[in-house]
């Protein structure tokens, strides 16, 4: 089975609260010049078929980057897995990729590799990256037909992406270079990795 860019959608999530970074809206803060969810953005683009942002606030601003914003379906941020739950709802294509909006340079062939499990094992719901043995479980591939299994977890009071993932037939992606999925939580981070960059 081969998948093709167009059967894909992406996702980036920057419907937190960022509260590490004091309550400001991570996925924008400028990061080489443009806003963290810019690059997360530009990055994805040629990768997928389609690529939409999650946000619940400054929703003009994210509008303005030209692709579909979609909200949570909850109230109070609950976190990376409620911007799954909406992406997953509104999908109209087979496979959703899913990246936070805080790592900027993570690998240009990333939906590449999380899809070669997909194409060898069509009973495969998930894949996940990881370098060095530790998983990134943000950054995913997904069948859309989980919503239902998501939607389960979270009514049920699931808020703990490792704990849905277990309920799936899953599998993690090896990726080498570890900086590139380096991400950032406070503003001092943000620029001592613009300083690396």
């Amino acid at each position: 089975m081969s998948i093709s860019p167009d059967q894909i959608t992406a996702i980036i999530l920057a419907g937190g609260q960022g509260r590490r970074m004091g309550g400001i809206d991570k996925g924008l803060q400028n990061f080489k010049g443009a806003p963290l969810a810019l690059h997360a953005l530009l990055r994805l683009q040629p990768q997928v078929g389609s690529v939409c942002i999650n946000a619940n606030r400054n929703l003009g601003v994210y509008e303005g980057f030209g692709v579909h914003v979609i909200c949570d379906k909850e109230a109070n941020f609950p976190g990376p897995l409620a911007g799954m739950h909406a992406a997953l709802y509104e999908a109209d294509v087979p496979f959703l990729v899913t990246v936070p909006c805080d790592v900027p340079r993570f690998p240009l062939n990333l939906v590449e590799k999380l899809k070669a499990p997909f194409e060898e094992d069509p009973s495969l719901q998930l894949t996940v990256a990881s370098t060095a043995g530790r998983s990134h479980p943000v950054f995913c591939m997904m069948r859309v037909d989980v919503y239902e299994s998501l939607d389960e977890f979270m009514r049920s009071g699931g808020r703990k992406i490792d704990a849905w993932y277990a309920k799936l037939n899953h599998t993690v992606v090896d990726f080498d270079d570890v900086d590139a999925f380096h991400n950032v939580n406070t503003l001092a981070e943000l620029k001592e990795l613009e300083s690396r960059a």
